[in-house]
């Protein structure tokens, strides 16, 4: 693992791996509205401390968040943001207290498998309904649900997009509005988690640090994604969607296999 204060030929490798990897997971963000945490949180966890990997993308999902939002205010939908970040900061502590307790090996398998279920479901009742997204009704109650279950892995394993998009996509959301009210989503919802780190878990100079290094890789990459983001059709952000899913589930498990591998 890196240290992430240190020096040296081998550290100095992981550097332009976590260069790169926040650079191209901005750019997906800043295209799609989601994906940075779902892409950079299992390649972080190779490179860094499990606790400082997710510190580091609830730093650096806060900035880039603010960033990219400002171009899309208008597309955001106020009351499902409203219901969403209502239901994410009920969901926080809870994703707090597993963070402190439970089996992170166990925790990355459970999520990655989900993941992937739901990225198959979604490309299935596209495609048996002729491109159309599933009839899921768009409901304050489930507006709440999905946004206390992405609060709480926000918390737990610093990926809170999954959750919230999976939902708005079975819910017939356009993709502008889902884009849009992802990115204002995270910009509260990773906002609210990183205070709740800093002051309950305590984020450690040296992962302040590393952030600071890696925000303008951030930043760049969303500046990069957001004018492709702004051409992105219907049926092609969907297909990037599922992609990303299915990615992320994929990494998800994978790192989680290797955890059980090194644990053995």
């Amino acid at each position: 693992m890196l240290d992430i204060t240190g020096i040296g030929s081998a550290s100095s490798l992981n550097w332009v791996a976590l260069a790169a990897t926040t650079f191209v997971s901005a750019l997906l963000y800043a295209v799609s509205g989601f994906g940075f945490a779902v892409l950079a949180a299992p390649l972080f966890l190779l490179l860094v401390d499990p606790v400082q990997a997710i510190q580091l993308v609830i730093v650096l999902s806060t900035a880039l968040s603010l960033t990219v939002l400002p171009g899309l205010r208008r597309a955001v939908a106020p009351q499902l943001l409203l219901r969403l970040t209502i239901g994410s900061i009920v969901g926080l502590p809870i994703g707090l207290v597993a963070f402190r307790y439970a089996d992170p090996v166990l925790v990355r398998l459970v999520v990655g498998a989900t993941i992937l279920i739901f990225a198959a479901v979604i490309a299935v009742t596209r495609r048996h309904r002729g491109g159309g997204w599933a009839s899921l009704a768009v409901r304050p109650g489930r507006d709440l649900a999905a946004g206390a279950i992405s609060g709480a892995a926000a918390a737990l394993v610093g990926m809170a997009g999954p959750p919230v998009l999976i939902y708005l996509l079975l819910a017939r959301a356009a993709a502008t509005t889902v884009r849009a009210t992802l990115l204002a989503f995270f910009a509260l919802s990773y906002g609210a988690t990183l205070v709740f780190h800093a002051v309950i878990i305590g984020i450690p100079s040296a992962t302040w640090a590393g952030a600071g290094i890696l925000i303008p890789f951030a930043l760049l990459g969303g500046f990069a994604g957001r004018p492709i983001g702004d051409r992105l059709g219907t049926d092609a952000f969907a297909f990037l969607a599922i992609t990303l899913l299915t990615a992320a589930g994929l990494y998800t498990l994978i790192s989680a296999a290797a955890g059980l591998v090194i644990n053995r």
